[in-house]
């Protein structure tokens, strides 16, 4: 649809820019080197909770923001140079959604994709789902992101599954839904979606399932994020995914362990059960403007013999930095570390080079220690905002792993389910810290 017949449908479309993480590049390009970055052990083994990375306990007297579904990873609509979108006086957010009555660790096998819109940016009505399922690559659909481009939208998600699977598989794809947006004084609608499968692993530089099966932990390939850089107007994804290869092909460099004074005094605990710790953050460039096809590129960063999921990736830029953030659980970490759920972040000057770790180890924003699980997925917005959902919260002292011996009744009444309090970080060169807490879900 062109920008005319758009505007003749009453569609007002216009940009809140929000901006203490703003986009402040230099018209001119930069020459870049691209080369993967490690995150070491040594890196991770200095993470630890301090004042400036901990979260404000969530207090258990919330109301869900639609009490017939568990609502958990949400993104929001945002304009091409990755600023907050307005449309007709609408904010939007995208959520994985299921229904409530269903046991929270179900959820993910029926995951769908539902849209709320606000026109505060705080106090968000239920929109519906955001497409047709049926006509959907996956037999569910889950994360990604979402850009609006001269009317239409471009809601890039992950294609989990097969349509018509006698059980439920894991096989992961990334896939973009292009639709219409329909907006009036009643609310906002999408429409008329043409759904295109973008990248999947290749075995060079991501593992493909079939290298995973041969005896690693787990397999990813997921969570597309659309990211136009300021220094080149590139487009790119973004994704979660694992570094290629099957472990009896993995060999350690010792460069994944740290420095070389590091290195000298380090030794694993289990280094066969460390190589299967492969998580990485993709990166693949849009080869045309539709963006239905992207080549990928080496790694922005590995975690080999540190993390197995770094999920959920996503840019913020400010100044000549790009800042990387990631979402990812203590029992992710390999043997040799100890590290809680959190946010994790890493900046750079260039795109695809030379991330190193914010706050020493990465850490940028962890739960309290006693509720070491009440909020996850975290999103980090341009106006240093972070959104994420209310986890499992108050559990006696249980790790989460312990919740699958409990009743159903327990595990229904500790799961949050709905969108956690937003938390404000500021962010200075190579350190970030907690400013304050403010209303759930609260993206303006």
């Amino acid at each position: 649809m062109n920008t005319k017949k758009f505007m003749a449908r009453n569609v007002l479309l216009t940009t809140a820019i929000v901006s203490t993480l703003s986009f402040g590049f230099s018209s001119a390009a930069s020459a870049e080197t691209a080369g993967t970055s490690n995150w070491t052990i040594e890196d991770a083994s200095k993470i630890e909770r301090t004042d400036d990375t901990t979260a404000p306990y969530i207090e258990p007297d919330f109301e869900k923001m639609a009490p017939e579904l568990h609502v958990w990873d949400t993104w929001p609509l945002r304009e091409k140079d990755g600023s907050i979108a307005k449309v007709n006086g609408y904010y939007v957010i995208f959520s994985l959604t299921a229904d409530s009555d269903l046991l929270p660790g179900k959820r993910h096998d029926v995951a769908t994709i539902r849209y709320f819109y606000s026109k505060d940016g705080k106090s968000w009505e239920l929109g519906g789902k955001a497409f047709d399922t049926k006509q959907a690559y996956g037999s569910r659909q889950w994360a990604g992101s979402a850009m609006i481009e001269d009317g239409k939208l471009n809601l890039f998600y992950t294609a989990t599954g097969r349509k018509g699977e006698e059980s439920v598989t894991y096989e992961q794809r990334l896939a973009l839904a292009t639709g219409d947006v329909e907006a009036n004084g009643k609310g906002i609608s999408f429409s008329n979606f043409d759904h295109s499968i973008i990248l999947e692993p290749e075995g060079k530089y991501y593992q493909t399932e079939e290298q995973a099966e041969a005896g690693d932990i787990a397999y990813t390939f997921r969570d597309p994020w659309f990211f136009e850089d300021p220094k080149t107007g590139k487009d790119y994804i973004l994704f979660e995914g694992n570094s290629a290869g099957t472990p009896s092909e993995r060999t350690l460099d010792r460069a994944y362990i740290g420095s070389e004074d590091f290195q000298s005094s380090f030794d694993f605990v289990n280094e066969d059960f460390a190589k299967l710790f492969n998580g990485a953050i993709g990166i693949a460039e849009a080869t045309n403007d539709s963006y239905t096809e992207f080549e990928a590129m080496e790694p922005l960063l590995e975690a080999n013999y540190v993390n197995q999921e770094l999920e959920r990736p996503h840019i913020v830029t400010k100044g000549n930095q790009y800042y990387l953030f990631t979402n990812t659980h203590e029992h992710k970490f390999g043997p040799d570390l100890s590290a809680p759920d959190g946010l994790y972040g890493f900046s750079s000057d260039q795109l695809t080079s030379g991330y190193e770790p914010l706050n020493d180890s990465g850490l940028v924003l962890a739960n309290p220690e006693n509720h070491a699980y009440q909020a996850y997925s975290w999103m980090v917005l341009p106006n240093g905002k972070v959104i994420s959902f209310y986890n499992f919260h108050d559990l006696d002292g249980k790790n989460i792993a312990d919740l699958g011996g409990t009743s159903p009744e327990y595990q229904m009444s500790h799961f949050g389910g709905t969108l956690a309090p937003t938390l404000k970080i500021a962010l200075q060169n190579d350190r970030t810290k907690v400013v304050n807490e403010q209303a759930p879900g609260k993206i303006k």
